[in-house]
């Protein structure tokens, strides 16, 4: 299949990888130069593990290309992406304004003497009922009576981790496919052929919601774990050996992912979408207690860990941050709980230092780059080589997650945030 990508973040980039590599051709949309050129020149514009390789492989052979505006490329494609992003508003609703304009420029350059309906499938994020009462009518305002001729809208969720998102492409927990009728799809059965996944063929709304349960449950286990970290810490109970305890349970405790005591949640998606979930619920007068209280524990958690690592330094003492992104292998910096801890560190009157690898400010687009340089203006000066790193006496270093494993520190104030032992 010719298949188009609009918004070419993590979960477009990966999408374009992947599926290139599934021997399909892509053709990448954004609005943003560096990302096109990127991709044109067979990089990834995003990193994650493996999808430079991906991606290049794809290049040389012919199948990968982008551009910033479609131009009769979408005449002859089976099957359009969108994947462009919903970050919250205000009141902590998504934010559908790229959905809306991406969706109207797609209906626009609808050719109305096609053969056969685009396959219009979105994985961005949204509320319920978004499909029917957002998206179709912008195309149906587009393209008149022959919308249902012309068009066939699909929501497919995607659930991929960052720094694991090209083995969760291939080996996904489950496919949700929802329709306006909630019939299969004979163009998504074609995009997901070869993948061993639970299939759910469903309405759009079914679809729609899934991704606001799965995130917010994600958020649940992590708050959940680590305010029974924070109890055993200030009762000298080992919070390890309880995880290790609860993680036994497989009948009713279910897995150890997300159920370690540890760091706050953060990225770009469990933030924003239990915000959503909670302006859902008031909207509809839901009363969800329970999800309306994850952000603030997680707020508490974030500030319980500066507090613990810095006890007992003194004001103006050399600090070392180890890792800045939300989590190990990425370079994303969005929510990241690490951000926050360097603020915090900053506006306390420390002398920061920064390592993380993956960080290259020159490298950092869209909202990865807005939100790295709205809480950290000056990323550029703190951020350090290995080589400076290992070089210098600190009188605290506070590790986010593995990263210290690579790194020949001398200070004795080593805090491991990523954990609660």
């Amino acid at each position: 299949m010719k298949i188009a990508i609009f918004g070419l973040g993590y979960v477009g980039s990966t999408a374009a990888g992947c599926i290139a590599s599934q021997g399909h051709t892509v053709i990448g949309v954004d609005v943003s130069q560096a990302k096109v050129d990127a991709l044109n020149s067979a990089r990834a514009p995003v990193y994650e593990p493996g999808l430079d390789d991906l991606i290049a492989k794809a290049h040389a052979e012919g199948r990968i290309t982008a551009t910033i505006k479609l131009d009769g490329q979408l005449d002859d494609c089976d099957l359009a992406i969108v994947c462009v992003g919903t970050p919250s508003g205000v009141d902590g609703a998504h934010d559908m304004s790229y959905i809306a304009q991406v969706t109207q420029n797609i209906a626009q350059t609808i050719q109305a003497d096609r053969t056969k309906p685009l396959t219009l499938a979105y994985r961005s994020t949204m509320r319920p009922g978004s499909c029917e009462n957002v998206i179709w009518p912008i195309i149906q305002n587009a393209l008149g009576e022959r919308a249902n001729d012309l068009v066939e809208l699909v929501y497919n969720p995607e659930f991929l981790r960052e720094a694991s998102a090209i083995q969760d492409y291939f080996n996904p927990p489950k496919i949700v496919i929802g329709t306006l009728n909630g019939k299969p799809s004979a163009n998504m059965h074609t995009l997901h052929e070869g993948i061993e996944a639970s299939v759910f063929e469903v309405g759009l709304r079914e679809a729609e919601i899934t991704k606001f349960v799965d995130n917010s449950w994600h958020a649940v286990k992590v708050a959940f774990a680590n305010e029974i970290g924070r109890v055993c810490q200030n009762l000298d109970i080992s919070a390890a050996e309880v995880h290790k305890i609860f993680k036994s349970d497989t009948k009713l405790n279910l897995s150890a992912y997300y159920t370690r005591p540890g760091g706050a949640f953060g990225g770009s998606c469990l933030p924003k979408d239990v915000r959503a979930l909670q302006y859902i619920s008031a909207d509809t007068g839901s009363s969800t207690h329970l999800v309306d209280s994850l952000i603030r524990s997680n707020e508490a958690h974030k500030h319980h860990q500066f507090l613990q690592s810095i006890k007992g330094l003194e004001r103006g003492s050399k600090v070392l941050l180890v890792g800045l992104a939300f989590k190990l292998h990425t370079d994303d910096l969005r929510e990241s709980p690490a951000v926050d801890m360097a603020r915090k560190l900053l506006e306390a009157g420390f002398d920061l230092d920064i390592f993380d690898p993956q960080i290259e400010p020159e490298n950092l687009v869209g909202q990865n780059l807005g939100y790295a340089y709205a809480w950290l203006p000056k990323i550029d000066d703190l951020l350090v080589t290995k080589d400076v790193a290992e070089s210098r006496n600190y009188d605290l270093v506070i590790a986010t997650n593995r990263l210290i494993d690579n790194l020949e520190i001398s200070s004795a104030n080593i805090v491991d945030t990523s954990s609660i032992p």
